[in-house]
């Protein structure tokens, strides 16, 4: 099927930017900011317009999406939908903006933390110099009779890079909240209820020693050989 022209100006500005994508960019290549607005002139957003490709299935990747990117340039990954056909370019309804209103409830329900990291608005990250910056995504959920739900969580910009495909399957998670033993159930639901998990000594000593070299995680296992030699 021969495409039409990315240079036709009866297609809307979106439609014409995936055109341009397809025949002038190519599948796989880097193209830069600039050369996305000289390419069109006339259009005063159309940045916007080639993100928005993004909620038909088009990827195009950034530099918090691919590190080997410069800040200018993205990456024409893959196309999505034919949205210069009539039709084809109404946004999937799971697509369709928040109010700040609507933004401000989910916030304030997942208590303004990174549900990801657990990081919250405008904390600083490990490098003590980058805020966080807390957005609303979309997480697709495998709904336990099989069907697909599309539910809000709020994410920092930095979790929320190439996470668009992300999904959750609830099903699972409550088959795995059936085989817990009532002990365990009461302590992971005073983790909902806290809205965080308190660690064990044992399981601090875990997430440290995985994390020593060779010697080092050898002097731990043979020190426990001894302890445990000694109480016996």
């Amino acid at each position: 099927m021969t495409l039409p022209s990315w240079q036709d100006p009866k297609l809307g500005s979106m439609a014409r930017a995936a055109l341009w994508l397809l025949q002038v960019v190519g599948e796989g290549n880097v193209f830069t900011k600039p050369q996305l607005r000289e390419a069109f002139p006339e259009v005063a957003q159309i940045d916007r317009r080639t993100r928005n490709l993004r909620d038909h299935g088009w990827r195009i990747d950034t530099s918090r999406d691919d590190v080997s990117l410069k800040q200018q340039e993205q990456r024409f990954v893959a196309r999505g939908a034919d949205v210069w056909i009539p039709g084809k370019s109404k946004a999937p309804k799971h697509k369709n903006s928040i109010t700040t209103a609507q933004r401000l409830k989910i916030f304030q329900a997942d208590n303004h933390l990174c549900r990801s990291c657990g990081i919250a608005g405008g904390e600083a990250y490990e490098d003590g110099i980058t805020l966080s910056v807390l957005n609303v995504a979309r997480r697709k959920v495998v709904l336990p009779d099989g069907g697909d739900d599309y539910q809000f969580v709020t994410e920092c910009k930095r979790c929320g890079a190439g996470s668009s495909d992300r999904e959750v399957d609830l099903g699972m998670i409550l088959d795995l909240a059936e085989s817990l033993a009532p002990m365990e159930r009461q302590i992971f639901l005073a983790w909902i209820a806290a809205d965080q998990r308190s660690l064990s000594p044992m399981e601090k000593m875990w997430g440290i020693y995985r994390t020593l070299p060779e010697e080092s995680r050898k002097a731990v296992a043979d020190a426990l050989h001894d302890m445990d030699d000694q109480d016996n």
